[in-house]
């Protein structure tokens, strides 16, 4: 049986969104089966409108399924990501992170590996601490996080973060970055396999 990989993500404009999408091909090259979810948008069409870039982004994913706790409940490993926003998650992720009280009471959600992702406009514009701030939940559910680390040459070309794949730039994200974000994938559906043949039967 595959393992279940869960990519959940919130993207505005675009560069989040093709980060979840490599990274979802990195975990399927494993040997995982994914669901790429987005979660829903909060934001009124006001703001939206009033970003091209948005609303182009807003339209052209709606045929990507909204995460529901269904997709975590199904998910022995998961791949969170969130643009940075002032150093944090985006309000958008956050809500949905926040419906999940009922699987971390029922211990759904311990003893899975998770591993974050994240983009900002600027180099230094909150990447490492929203990733950080991401894992703060992880910890919270018990989750075995599951960073690139240094472990390929791949994650250098990228910019070189152990905590997660993080994009810096308006522009979309180069195939450097996206190929870490592909490793990071395939990494965690790796080590969730791992367990699942070895530490599940001894922990259930």
């Amino acid at each position: 049986m595959s393992t279940k990989v869960a990519v959940v993500y919130y993207s505005s404009t675009g560069n989040v969104h093709q980060l979840a999408t490599a990274l979802a091909e990195g975990a399927e090259k494993a040997g995982a089966e994914v669901r790429l979810r987005r979660v829903a948008e909060l934001a009124p069409d006001s703001a939206i409108d009033a970003n091209p870039a948005w609303r182009q982004h807003v339209d052209a994913v709606q045929d990507v399924p909204v995460a529901t706790l269904d997709d975590l409940s199904w998910a022995d490993a998961y791949a969170f990501g969130s643009p940075t926003r002032y150093g944090n998650i985006a309000a958008q992720l956050k809500q949905f992170i926040d419906t999940t009280g009922p699987l971390w009471q029922q211990g759904i959600l311990a003893g899975k590996p998770a591993t974050g992702f994240t983009s900002a406009y600027n180099r230094h514009g909150g990447n490492e601490s929203t990733t950080l701030a991401l894992y703060n939940t992880f910890h919270h559910w018990g989750s075995i996080i599951v960073p690139p680390g240094y472990t390929s040459p791949i994650v250098y070309p990228a910019g070189g973060n152990p905590y997660g794949i993080a994009h810096s730039g308006a522009d979309a994200p180069s195939e450097d970055t996206l190929e870490a974000a592909r490793y990071q994938g395939e990494r965690l559906a790796t080590i969730a396999s791992r367990l699942l043949t070895t530490v599940a039967p001894a922990i259930s």
